[in-house]
């Protein structure tokens, strides 16, 4: 069994057993940083000073987005699973 390092862009990919952490890492981070943009323009409106309000809601959010996605994973792949057929059965 031969190893391949695939580069692309000038870094390696990661491991495959990182998939179950990077990926609701990544969602819940684009996810978090949306809905905290709508939500803090809506509340204050765009004015001076918005961005450091819009990371701070963020940081907020996402520390709540990535574990909750975490803990959440599992039932929605099995709802998914139930919803979606699966090839080849």
């Amino acid at each position: 069994m031969s190893v391949s390092i695939v580069r692309k862009r000038g870094f390696r990919k990661l491991p495959a057993k990182t998939h179950a952490i990077m990926f609701p890492l990544i969602l819940s981070l684009l996810m978090s940083g949306v809905v905290s943009t709508i939500a803090t323009l809506k509340a204050v409106g765009l004015e001076a000073g918005i961005v450091p309000r819009i990371l701070q809601a963020w940081g907020l959010s996402y520390a709540i987005a990535f574990p909750t996605a975490l803990l959440v994973m599992p039932v929605v792949r099995r709802i998914v699973g139930a919803l979606v057929e699966t090839p080849g059965r």
